[in-house]
């Protein structure tokens, strides 16, 4: 086992990955294109390793390949580094307002964002005096079908890629309420498609209730949703327009521009 120093960077026990890394560190001190020659001197690293290497990046556009010989960053790398810088700009604007809601309602209010046919809580505003349980902490999942949030991000897909989401989780139910059909489904997201907001009765947990709002970024992209779940017998549609209010100023904030007259 390799020690590390104090203040020295650990170096990846897998060494295909710590010279990937190295290559990648060479192309982003580079301006322009580097050649596989000037990659493979820089590096240490003998030239059919070099291009082993990176022809396997190119595979996955982490890094791309103009021409023949010559090679750069791949557009990949700006794609996940947009996924990051979204969910991190996302949760540092939208913590205050989130306690605001929760004064407001006194009930949890959640910060959520999706990952393939789930959706990931990533922050939460929330009290003992809600006098509800919060089942599923930060970092939990749940199935996009059975959550308020994750009705959202299926209303902003299109109805090929729903019944795709459908066809390939088979709609499992975790409750006697969850939705478990694709027309059921299809009718519950054309709701939210109309309304901008989406609802969860029961169907994840028996006894709660919640009520999204979508948070958009400056390409008017969905990309986290605001929920405010609650006992069933305590949810208030009266919160509604200030869960919707919260959910624009986060919106805003990012850079979201609304469009005149919606």
């Amino acid at each position: 086992m390799r020690k590390v120093q104090a203040g020295q960077v650990p170096s990846p026990s897998i060494q295909v990955l710590e010279r990937m890394f190295t290559l990648m560190d060479v192309l982003a001190a580079k301006e322009g294109t580097a050649t596989l020659k000037e990659i493979s001197e820089k590096t240490g690293l003998h030239p059919s390793t070099t291009h082993r290497i990176l022809n396997d990046l190119v595979l996955g556009r982490y890094v791309d390949r103009p021409e023949s010989g010559h090679y750069r960053l791949g557009m990949r790398l700006l794609e996940l580094g947009n996924y990051v810088k979204a969910r991190l700009n996302v949760r540092d604007v939208a913590l205050e307002p989130m306690q605001e809601l929760h004064q407001l309602t006194q009930q949890p209010v959640n910060l959520s964002v999706r990952q393939g046919d789930e959706i990931v809580y990533i922050e939460r505003a929330y009290s003992e005096r809600s006098g509800m349980q919060v089942v599923r902490a930060i970092g939990g999942r749940a199935p996009l079908h059975l959550t308020s949030v994750g009705k959202l991000f299926l209303a902003a897909d299109d109805n090929v890629r729903v019944r795709a989401y459908a066809n390939r989780t088979g709609l499992p139910g975790h409750t006697r309420n969850s939705i478990t059909t694709l027309p059921a489904l299809e009718k519950e997201i054309a709701k939210s498609r109309q309304s901008g907001v989406a609802s969860d009765n029961e169907e994840l947990e028996l006894g709660v209730r919640c009520m999204a709002a979508g948070i958009y970024d400056d390409q008017s992209k969905l990309i986290a949703g605001l929920s405010i779940s609650a006992p069933a017998d305590r949810l208030d549609e009266a919160w509604l327009p200030k869960l919707q209010a919260t959910a624009l100023a986060i919106s805003l904030e990012l850079g979201h521009a609304v469009k005149a007259g919606i």
